[in-house]
């Protein structure tokens, strides 16, 4: 490959480069930036890391590294300040920048930069873990002036590329659609992806892209840049091609209204932009993503995740305290590791027999729970399984005593008719009493209930009605603040409950962040679990989040598929179920009871393993995925026929399977495994090679047909 498609070259720009060049790179990639003679730091390569470092001095410098506004830039900035005497221009040049090991073995490099004119400051952190691929990336920003400021644009970060095209993919929907994918070409002008909502802020577009230099993205091949946000709330990407088919990316909070007040000394930190450079295409950059989350920013990423019944769309809100004994005597019979009681648990004043009310009253209601929580935890510790529960803390129905008592704890205008989204509006996190309250529900319920073991938090409406009673002339702090405070949270509920265990859940994927996952196990890609369209959604999630994140339940949704079917898509996420054992025949009850048994002998090779998306669901009637264990270990390849034409003629190269990530000098045996009659099917025995290269034939014309191999080494 030539270097021009391996490496990113900037543009010359009018000033002499000395020899200050400030090299970060991975094993395998080299963000490079400059110190002009102009006292100024300009970004001068990414791409491939060269193997002679001393390469890096003869390049010509590009973009400066946090373009700012009111100077001699055209497009737009990564910041935007307006000083105390209102000048909306900042200069920023560099006064130093370090190196350092950090506690885990990343590498941090932070280099300082400063406005002499307001003596503000601004330090641009890379925290890099080299064998991964990845880059994290931050900024502070200091007052240095007598008096405040304000940040009207203040972006985690600010990358640039020179190339011939670039092709942009998101990851868009609605609820019921998440993470679907669509690729578009970027030519002059701005592309945004943003969101707006707050509290459920990837309802409609999520916190993460794939950039394609030179090419569309490809899984195997090609130039690809992908990033996502660490930030649970308002997020914006800015794509912007120039007049010379420069393209900048600015990452980081959206700045829609939450311009920021900086008094003296104060010191503001963007969230992490963290991203991988791959010229292998998505499945490269996906497993750079998949290993960095496991060791390092996933809560107990290296852990085991457990499989779970949830009475969800077994009862819905109608339910009592004996019709989910039974459901934990399910739960035991199934197999699974832990029975989850979900909504309609709480309230008395105002039962919650809907969604219309009892958000916020966190009491069991008696009628439906006569012995409370300790009833359930204590059948589940007899049924030998563990207990969890639902909660949604952030939220409040107007129908509540909480509300009745505390509405100036509500996000809602003063002077306006209120607007529900669910019946429901968001408590104020920015307020440190309510975040008091919000802690003090977990913490009420596990002091009481020492026996809960999981949480599943729930997050089911954006911010709505946007006035907060405690920002009163701040208002633009609010969307910011209220991150922050569940933040805060979520830090008291980790130090006193280390071993506690929560799902990340918003009506779907609309919390889906790396962030929010330093304290969460696994999120909730949607609320659609219809098979079929899972295969989409999580085809979508998976690349940038490993399986162990994805939570996928066998459900009665779409009813008409068969239920290996829908198994078979949910073991490729933490697998979980929720049904009633009354509403399958026995053979079906034998099948999960025994794809649970499976699932748990796989669950080291699909939860930490390296996975390959061989066959995608977007290009035909037939998906397929593998995952390979670490060091080149054995392997599980998952095959779906989906809905193939009536005697439709399937020719033997598009029944191939080409497998991935196998040793091609080692020899495998090819089984299939998770048989409905509960017998394993011997496929063939293969080099590693043929697998990769030639493949073997696995699909079928059968409609809504799926099959699982196990591939061991002989």
């Amino acid at each position: 490959m030539k270097l021009k498609q391996l490496a990113f070259l900037l543009p010359f720009v009018a000033v002499t480069a000395n020899a200050e060049d400030i090299v970060i790179s991975t094993d395998n990639n080299a963000l490079v930036y400059n110190v002009a003679d102009n006292g100024r730091v300009y970004q001068k390569y990414f791409g491939k890391k060269l193997k002679n470092a001393s390469d890096y001095a003869s390049m010509p410098n590009g973009q400066e590294i946090y373009i700012t506004s009111g100077m001699e830039d055209y497009y737009e900035p990564a910041l935007h300040i307006v000083h105390a005497d209102g000048n909306p221009s900042t200069l920023l040049t560099y006064t130093g920048h370090k190196t350092s090991t950090l506690a885990d073995g990343a590498k941090q490099t932070v280099i300082s930069l400063s406005d002499k004119e307001y003596s503000d400051n601004v330090d641009v952190y890379f925290i890099v873990y080299p064998e991964h691929d990845i880059i994290k990336t931050y900024t502070t920003i200091t007052n240095g002036e007598k008096k405040p400021i304000k940040l009207e644009k203040f972006a985690s970060s600010m990358l640039h590329f020179d190339n011939g095209d670039y092709y942009l993919t998101q990851f868009n929907g609605d609820w019921a659609s998440e993470a679907n994918m669509s690729e578009t070409k970027l030519e002059y002008g701005r592309k945004q992806l943003d969101t707006k909502l707050g509290a459920r802020a990837n309802m409609f577009c999520s916190p993460f892209f794939q950039l394609g230099i030179d090419s569309p993205a490809k899984e195997n091949s090609g130039d690809l840049l992908v990033g996502t946000l660490g930030w649970t709330g308002n997020f914006r990407f800015t794509f912007e091609v120039d007049h010379k088919g420069e393209l900048r990316v600015i990452s980081g909070i959206n700045p829609y209204a939450s311009s920021r007040i900086l008094k003296k000394g104060e010191t503001f930190s963007t969230p992490e932009f963290i991203f991988t450079l791959s010229d292998e295409g998505q499945g490269k950059a996906s497993r750079n993503f998949h290993d960095w989350a496991r060791d390092h920013q996933l809560y107990k990423g290296n852990d085991t995740r457990m499989t779970l019944l949830n009475n969800w769309e077994a009862t819905y809100f109608d339910f009592d305290e004996n019709k989910l004994v039974n459901l934990i005597g399910e739960a035991k019979e199934l197999g699974v590791d832990m029975f989850l009681l979900d909504d309609g648990w709480f309230g008395n004043k105002y039962p919650r027999h809907s969604d219309t009310q009892g958000l916020g009253d966190w009491d069991e209601t008696k009628n439906k729970l006569p012995n409370g929580i300790g009833a359930l935890t204590d059948a589940a510790k007899k049924n030998g399984v563990k207990f969890g529960l639902w909660i949604e803390p952030e939220m409040v129905n107007p129908k509540s005593e909480l509300y009745e008592k505390h509405k100036d704890w509500v996000i809602t205008l003063p002077n306006r008719d209120e607007y529900y989204f669910r019946n429901q509006l968001v408590l104020d996190l920015s307020n440190p009493k309510v975040q008091d309250y919000v802690f003090d529900i977990v913490d009420g319920l596990k002091t009481k209930y020492p026996d809960i073991a999981f949480f599943k938090w729930d997050c089911n409406s954006p911010i709505t009605n946007i006035y907060s009673n405690y920002e009163k002339m701040d208002q633009d702090h609010l969307y910011v603040d209220y991150v922050k405070g569940l933040y805060n949270v979520l830090d008291r509920i980790q130090a006193k409950y280390p071993d506690l265990l929560m799902m990340m859940c918003s009506g779907g994927g609309g919390r889906s962040d790396y962030e929010g996952l330093k304290y969460f196990t696994e999120f909730w890609p949607s609320d659609n679990t219809d098979p079929i369209e899972r295969l989409y959604i999580q085809w979508g999630f998976s690349q940038i989040f490993p399986a162990k994140t994805l939570c996928a339940h066998v459900t009665t949704w779409n009813r008409s598929t068969p239920v290996k079917f829908r198994t078979n898509v949910a073991m490729m996420g933490k697998l979980g179920f929720d049904l009633k054992l009354d509403d399958m025949s026995k053979d079906e009850v034998a099948y999960c009871k025994r794809a649970i048994k499976n699932y748990n002998s796989l669950k080291p090779v699909i939860l930490e393993g390296d996975q390959y998306r061989l066959v995608s669901p977007y290009e035909g009637e037939h998906a397929a995925t593998m995952y390979v264990g670490k060091n080149d270990g054995d392997a599980v390849l998952f095959t779906f026929d989906i809905y193939p034409r009536y005697k439709q003629q399937i020719t033997k190269s598009e029944s191939t399977v080409k497998l991935n990530g196998l040793n091609p000098s080692a020899r495998y045996a090819v089984t299939e495994i998770d048989r409905t009659d509960g017998k394993d099917s011997k496929i063939g025995e293969y080099s590693g090679e043929y697998l990769m290269q030639v493949g073997i034939p696995l699909f079928t014309l059968n409609r809504l047909n799926s099959r699982v191999f196990s591939i061991k080494k002989i």
